[in-house]
């Protein structure tokens, strides 16, 4: 199998990018899209250049470190999907695959096709945490949850915190993220107590790192690798005016 990756090569914040040709052969259709990116790296190290940097970390489609534009999709061409979960039996011999960073004012370019997602850690440390000591886990079927609690809870938390949904968005918005952070935590007896200041202070966070104002497009839930429904912003817009008036 033979493709032609164009690839966003940029040395730094400051410097100015470019997409760049690589025309690679020898992959095969089994190969996950970050081998085949592997194997481009063994090749330019061959002829001592530089390698192409890219992150990654599980390679399971759990820790969301692998996000990146995919011929302009987040992710790449499949819904419900990771980066590192795609394999190159999604493309044809003799395709160009263009491969970018993510793009929002919040997520600087490091190198290549890393961006500093730390702004989003931020977010979590504005209150995306339980503080109530809650001692060692009780058997499940003593914990006083009903069950669609407990599933919208569940639902929340599989945010990955990759950032497709700030990358896609028209706007770079992290309600969809920061939503599904305080949801979770907040439909839950142990965020209760921390539940008005929790969406105060994130959402705060939130507008100090310049992402931007959710709009209801709906294109974060359709990028989204865990498919977080966007009623969790609805939700989130109305704990907000809660939180005011009673936080």
């Amino acid at each position: 199998m033979k493709v032609t990756f164009q690839i966003w090569r940029q040395d730094g914040p400051t410097d100015k990018g470019r997409l760049k040709d690589y025309e690679v052969d020898g992959l095969t259709e089994d190969m996950s899209f970050l081998e085949a990116l592997d194997h481009l790296n063994e090749l330019l190290v061959l002829k001592n250049e530089k390698v192409i940097a890219y992150e990654y970390d599980c390679r399971e489609g759990i820790c969301g470190q692998c996000g990146i534009f995919i011929n302009g999709r987040a992710h790449g061409p499949h819904a419900n999907m990771t980066t590192c979960q795609l394999h190159m039996r999604s493309f044809n011999d003799g395709d160009t695959i263009v491969v970018e960073p993510w793009r929002a004012q919040a997520f600087p370019v490091v190198k290549d096709l890393i961006v500093d997602r730390s702004a989003l850690d931020r977010i979590i440390e504005q209150g995306g945490y339980i503080s109530a000591k809650t001692g060692t886990a009780p058997e499940a079927n003593s914990i006083p949850i009903g069950k669609d609690v407990a599933d919208k809870a569940m639902d929340a938390a599989a945010c990955i915190g990759c950032g497709a949904c700030v990358a896609t968005c028209k706007n770079a918005s992290a309600a969809l993220f920061t939503s599904a952070k305080i949801n979770h935590l907040n439909s839950l007896p142990q965020g209760k107590p921390e539940q008005h200041r929790r969406v105060l202070e994130m959402t705060k966070q939130m507008a100090y790192e310049g992402f931007g104002h959710c709009t209801f497009t709906g294109a974060c839930e359709v990028e989204c690798p865990e498919g977080i429904s966007i009623v969790n912003i609805a939700e989130l817009n109305a704990r907000i005016l809660k939180a005011r008036l009673l936080g």
